[in-house]
């Protein structure tokens, strides 16, 4: 227990020391610091020392880090050394392990999406997969966490994993040597319209400036009559702030002011200008953004907006307006906070101020601050970038993300899979069998409760609580109503549903490029960009 002690004592010397340097604690803080400290560490030794049980030391101690942490805002995390490989993947694009999406579905672990090329698709793992046992132990119960921190590792080593395949009675083996994943920022570019083209970004990793920037010069040159450019970065969430800077500079030009972050310590204040000569200033750009467009997205999908840049399309962004550095903590371990918020052109934060379960709450837009873009439009702050041109989608709908949420259509198209050795090409390639699917949907007793039901079933309760028998009969008659809607609500959204089912199907044969293709051929916010880009009287109308 003296070991703890001093131990406290050295970390307590180390806060005050830090907080002298730093200049940002005042002296009568100083003893709040102490105090504390040696009220947590006597604390720890009498638990350990008289709790009825025994107890794991490092994860009772993880359990007081991640509480205090959670009390400040969902983005200051704590990262211990099994979790470094998740942080690499997050910063660099890669990471060391066998390079396949995970999800918990039930008791299990299950692969939804093995990578192209790296080790678990080496080794003949398949979307569906069930994960029942790695290395000989059983996975049972085990969180996708737990999993995936087994799974990552240093290159070279092996892992052997016992899956369950849909389809096959007994179970597998399948031995796989751990790698270096690599996944790319930009998995897909390319002309989709004439002299239109498009750039998908899905992560702000290390030489996604460069790697934009590249794939708009090879459009540029395999048509120099180029117009007009997609920027897709629906579902990005976001990474290196510099990054960010990069990407800007492929439309605006050298100089320019890009973003401003201020904080607690006044040292650590930074402005960004671009630095480079863009590739292009004059042509059109659409920017996709949607409610998981977050952080370096925002501050792209901001900038060109505020300099009247580009259009932006879509839904309004996640709301992250708050800059992360990470530090040192000893023993390979660090954290990640939030040392600051930072400002676009038009001086404007979109942070979300306030959070409900670590998500944003919607901030009405007469609660928000107006400012202005270089040429006079008015733009808001908190709560994320508004697009300049909302798109309503169908696959948002209730009905349809249940399904999602219920894994309905990952099901399903696993036993596609298992009837189809091949389909044909992207180009080729259409979901004709929407009867089979509702027939699988029927098999699997498929329900589910909406929003509308939920609500009635609150109403309903205080009703019959309330003895009002009258408005009880009523509530039944509307229930009724509302259970006869549900019913066709699949068919009325049918285009979204198919164009989930097609694009899991895809990714099955042709894995992420054939699915960002196909995706290109549906997509509705994608044909009103280039309807968009050809009107180049709106385009301009929307930006003065």
């Amino acid at each position: 227990m003296k070991r703890v002690s001093r131990i406290a004592i050295l970390l307590c010397v180390a806060v005050i020391g830090g907080a002298a340097v730093s200049g940002t604690v005042n002296h009568g803080k100083y003893f709040e610091i102490a105090k504390n400290i040696e009220i947590f560490t006597n604390l720890y030794k009498e638990i350990n020392t008289y709790y009825v049980d025994e107890l794991d030391p490092a994860k009772l101690m993880r359990t007081g880090v991640d509480a205090m942490l959670e009390s400040l805002d969902p983005y200051t995390n704590y990262i211990s050394e099994s979790e470094i490989e998740g942080f690499k993947y997050i910063t660099e694009g890669k990471y060391n392990g066998i390079g396949a999406q995970i999800k918990k579905i039930g008791d299990y672990v299950t692969i939804t999406e093995p990578y192209e090329d790296q080790p678990a698709h080496k080794a003949g793992m398949k979307a569906g997969d069930v994960i029942v046992a790695i290395d000989g132990k059983s996975s049972k119960g085990k969180s996708t966490d737990d999993v995936s921190n087994i799974l990552k590792g240093y290159p070279g080593t092996e892992v052997v994993l016992t899956v369950k395949r849909p389809g096959t009675a007994k179970e597998l083996d399948l031995t796989m040597v751990r790698g270096e994943v690599r996944v790319p920022n930009v998995p897909y570019s390319g002309t989709i319209s004439d002299h239109i083209g498009y750039v998908a970004l899905t992560t702000f990793t290390r030489q996604a400036g460069a790697n934009v920037a590249n794939a708009v010069k090879k459009m540029k040159e395999e048509d120099p009559e180029l117009k007009g450019v997609v920027f897709d970065l629906r579902g990005n969430g976001g990474g290196l702030l510099a990054e960010a800077v990069n990407v800007s500079n492929v439309f605006i030009p050298k100089g320019k002011q890009v973003v401003t972050t201020k904080g607690k310590v006044k040292d650590w204040d930074r402005s960004f200008k671009t630095l480079n000569q863009p590739v292009d200033e004059e042509v059109s750009v659409v920017v996709l953004i949607d409610k998981n467009s977050a952080s370096a997205s925002e501050i792209v999908s901001g900038v060109l907006q505020d300099l009247d840049r580009a259009v932006l399309m879509g839904q309004r962004s996640y709301g992250k307006g708050l800059v992360q550095n990470t530090r040192d903590v000893g023993y390979n371990s660090k954290v990640k906070l939030t040392t600051a918020k930072y400002y676009i052109p038009s001086g404007r934060c979109i942070q979300g101020v306030k959070y409900e379960n670590g998500e944003p709450v919607n901030i009405p837009d007469v609660e928000r601050a107006k400012f202005k873009t270089e040429s006079g439009r008015i733009v808001l702050d908190g709560g994320g970038v508004k697009p300049d041109v909302f798109i309503d989608k169908d696959s948002e709908r209730t009905a349809v993300q249940n399904l999602v949420k219920n894994y309905m259509i990952f099901d399903y198209v696993t036993q596609f899979v298992l009837e189809n050795e091949s389909i044909a090409d992207v180009e080729d390639f259409h979901f004709e069998d929407w009867n089979g699917f509702l027939a699988f949907l029927d098999q699997q007793n498929y329900s589910y409760e909406s929003e509308s039901e939920r609500l009635m079933a609150k109403l309903k309760a205080e009703a019959e609580k309330e003895n009002y028998t009258s408005v009880a009969n009523d509530l039944e008659a509307i229930e009724k109503k509302i259970e006869e809607t549900k019913k066709t609500e699949l068919t009325k959204y049918k285009d979204a549903i198919v164009d989930l089912i097609e694009k899991e199907i895809i990714s099955r044969y042709y894995f992420q490029k054939g699915k960002i293709q196909i995706g290109l051929r549906n997509d509705i916010e994608i044909k009103e960009a280039i309807k968009l880009i050809n009107d180049e009287t709106k385009y301009q109308s929307i930006l003065k």
